[in-house]
């Protein structure tokens, strides 16, 4: 059945390209497709397209629909071509008549868009989430291990005293900025698009402020025509957001690899985050992160993928945006496993609290020498000269104490204050509000 579907055949294979994945993919979208529907026809029913009988009767039996979505129980049939098409059957056949009403005022355009921002918003809820968690951890991991120094590289050559403290903190206000940009995603995103139709509104007195209510979004897309531009718009915004946090995990997870190497040794991953080899018995091989490492850079890929499928397309709708949803839909669950296996680590992570007994990292003290000259009376360019001459003639003599002071130290990490912005911006995604809101249409 389509909803299209007028009295001429439909060649096989040119609907097997046309569907694609769809029906695959709209399993995704399945307990938000009933949630916009149940918002659009109450609505329907306050501009009188529907009695209160009839509404009741359609609520009642999305909500069933709604608990099977949740449960995993909901199923596209053979034949049937998306998750409109098959919420828009079930009704019919519990409900006869009443079941095709639902549609009215509606366009599958702007059906797809309400799903594609309900399910967006709820899985970067999950992703901030999962970024909170990470962050906790590397502020803890932080405070744990904040006297414990470690050379700090520039050019991969040995440079400067840094401390793990340093080292978990950085990643933790990393994660500071990555979610701030996931929150400007999130305000595009929770804009609602219902009521636009085809992309050129209705006929129909359509209250678009009441479904935007009843769904908890900030506000509407207010231009019908933008509405429907925001197709592939919203997803690209999203993907640059989740590619800021894969960044960060990418490079978290590459230094945690190469400091669990035997040359560095300065930590030591967990076990189970490991594996061995076919032949050589002693290897513990960083799988865990070497996977998360490559899933990041994937996802960085994201952006470029969705603006090349989009960006040269003209305002309206057109079926090239269906090919987006088979590489963003799929993108978050893979973020949250990089995310929760990361965390998983950190929290279990050795640190090596001894590395500098080693005199190879002798020479990263040769700064703070040089400093402690200058603070003495010398000119910094003499001292520095002098401390080079040492060197060269091996008579540097390392003093392996460090007195930083100033904000984002060795000696003061500021991690309050980091807290302090990570809360911040946490406060500001009011993701309670939509769980009134979705809580609210389904009691």
């Amino acid at each position: 059945m389509k909803l299209w579907e007028k009295n001429f055949e439909i060649n096989k294979e040119i609907e097997r390209f046309t569907v694609g994945r769809d029906r695959e993919l709209d399993l995704y979208l399945a307990e938000h497709d009933v949630l916009g529907s149940m918002a659009h026809i109450t609505m329907l029913q306050s501009i009188g397209l529907l009695t209160k009988e009839e509404l009741d009767l359609l609520l009642a039996e999305l909500k069933n629909i709604h608990a099977e979505a949740v449960a995993g129980n909901f199923v596209i049939e053979e034949g049937i071509e998306d998750v409109h098409s098959q919420v828009e059957l079930m009704l019919t056949r519990k409900l006869g008549d009443i079941g095709k009403k639902i549609h009215s005022g509606r366009s599958r355009n702007d059906q797809v868009l309400v799903d594609l921002k309900l399910f967006t918003r709820r899985q970067l809820q999950h992703v901030a989430e999962d970024v909170k968690s990470l962050f906790d951890e590397l502020i803890r991991q932080s405070e744990n291990y904040k006297n414990v120094l470690m050379p700090g590289y520039t050019h991969l050559q040995v440079a400067m005293p840094s401390s793990f403290g340093l080292w978990f903190g950085a990643y933790a206000e990393s994660l500071v900025d990555d979610m701030l940009f996931l929150q400007a995603a999130f305000k595009m995103t929770n804009r609602n698009p219902l009521g636009s139709a085809a992309g050129y509104g209705s006929s129909f007195p359509l209250n678009r402020q009441m479904t935007t209510d009843l769904l908890g979004f900030d506000s509407m897309d207010y231009n019908v025509v933008y509405a429907q531009m925001g197709r592939g718009k919203m997803e690209r915004n999203v993907a640059f957001a989740m590619a800021s946090i894969a960044g960060t995990i990418a490079k978290l997870a590459f230094d945690a690899c190469m400091f669990n190497s035997q040359n560095f040794a300065f930590v030591k991953l967990p076990n189970e985050c490991t594996t061995g080899s076919s032949i050589m018995p002693h290897k513990k091989n960083p799988d865990v992160f070497e996977l998360t490492r490559a899933k990041c850079n994937k996802l960085q890929a994201l952006p470029t993928q969705v603006t090349l499928i989009m960006n040269n397309l003209p305002c309206g709708y057109f079926r090239d945006l269906q090919i987006i949803k088979e590489v963003f839909l799929p993108a978050f669950q893979e973020l949250r496993d990089c995310l929760q296996m990361t965390a998983y680590i950190i929290n279990k992570i050795k640190v090596n609290e001894h590395i500098l007994d080693d005199p190879r990292y002798d020479l990263m003290f040769s700064v703070e020498e040089v400093n402690r000259l200058a603070t003495d009376g010398m000119p910094f360019r003499d001292a520095y000269k002098k401390v080079g001459l040492d060197i060269e003639a091996g008579n540097f003599k390392p003093v392996k104490e460090v007195h930083h002071t100033h904000e984002g130290s060795i000696g003061n990490l500021c991690n309050d204050r980091i807290t302090a912005l990570m809360d911040s911006v946490w406060g500001g995604f009011n993701f309670h509000r939509i769980e009134e809101a979705e809580q609210s249409l389904l009691k």
